[in-house]
């Protein structure tokens, strides 16, 4: 963090030097998330809504930023700029990639240029992490998971439960590319899961039936899982891409979000059963809810979780790579960035 009314030295952090913070700092990641969930239920940042750069010629992709401010003890203002084309996953790019962002509360400088794609799917996956080991019901923790959707979100969220001491007698594998899947499952392989207990299904329904916990992480743009019954079984959904499940299955399961006003918007699965419904009653807490005590997951339903991914996450966890590069020495500053810094010349 810069000093106080000084002007900031700026920094431009590569994707390279992010992963390389980032790797084997997991359950810090998830300690950080957690801190950020409980400074937002505290009424301690400023999470304004996400805009989203939409264009009528390319209307699968978008550029969505997101403004936030982070109070507590490392005060850090900024914006996340990301974009999403989901057809870079035809060539074999990954579908998002970005920039963060970090100003200094004080000066309002900015002081930090972050590679962001990374410490987005970090804060994913560790928000990913803490609901499960949250949401999970006493005594009954989830043994059998299942993915819908295998690209690199998917990936975090697996080892970052693995980091944080998971261990699945079975993982289920579903993508609508075959491709996809058999890299997913080589993935899976490398991180030392037994080929045995790697199951592909052709069909959403028998993953989402076979597992105690499924992750949703697709591009879907519209529901495609309508059968409420498919989750008789009660599983913990960690519903992450936001819109794959129709408002029959989210009306039918106990919902918990990150922030309420954040995630009934731009149509997700959750705003969708708002519009249906003309109200927000199916909706039984934040995650920040159940870590306070003040709301208990129901053991008669299925339980969704739906993430709309607040902006203070990806500052908490950028500001944590930025001290972590500053304090042994490995941050490199560009000379000169601001210049004509005197008011009257």
């Amino acid at each position: 963090m810069p000093s106080h009314h000084a002007v900031p030295s700026f920094s431009v952090i590569p994707g390279q030097q992010v992963h390389t913070v980032l790797t084997g700092a997991e359950k810090q990641v998830v300690e950080l998330v957690e801190a950020g969930y409980r400074l937002h239920a505290e009424g301690r940042t400023v999470n304004p809504p996400s805009y989203f750069l939409t264009f009528p010629d390319r209307p699968g992709s978008r550029i969505i930023a997101l403004p936030a401010s982070l109070g507590g003890d490392a005060p850090v203002d900024g914006l996340k700029w990301i974009s999403s084309v989901p057809a870079n996953i035809a060539s074999g790019l990954p579908r998002a990639s970005g920039v963060l962002i970090l100003n200094d509360p004080v000066t309002g400088y900015p002081y930090a240029c972050l590679e962001t794609s990374i410490i987005s799917a970090a804060r994913t996956a560790g928000s990913a992490a803490l609901a499960a080991a949250t949401l999970s019901r006493p005594g009954a923790r989830p043994r059998r998971i299942g993915f819908v959707g295998t690209g690199l979100i998917a990936r975090y969220i697996h080892t970052y439960l693995v980091r944080a001491g998971w261990d699945f007698e079975e993982t289920g594998v579903h993508d609508l590319s075959a491709e996809h899947a058999r890299g997913f499952c080589g993935y899976l392989e490398q991180a030392g899961v037994d080929g045995r207990r790697i199951v592909v299904h052709d069909r959403a329904e028998d993953l989402i039936r076979g597992s105690d916990l499924v992750v949703f992480a697709t591009v879907a743009g519209e529901p495609h899982i309508h059968e409420p019954e498919w989750f008789a079984h009660r599983p913990l959904v960690l519903n992450i891409s936001l819109r794959d499940l129709a408002p029959e299955v989210v009306l039918a399961a106990a919902n918990f979000v990150d922030d309420l006003d954040h995630c009934l918007r731009a149509n997700t699965s959750v705003h969708l059963a708002e519009q249906r419904t003309g109200g927000r009653h199916f909706v039984d807490g934040t995650l920040a809810d159940v870590l306070a005590g003040r709301v208990e997951p129901p053991e008669d339903k299925p339980v969704v979780f739906s993430p709309f991914g607040l902006g203070v996450l990806d500052l908490i966890v950028g500001e944590f790579v930025h001290e972590r590069l500053r304090e042994t020495g490995r941050l490199a500053s560009v000379d000169g960035f601001f210049h004509d810094l005197s008011r009257h010349g």
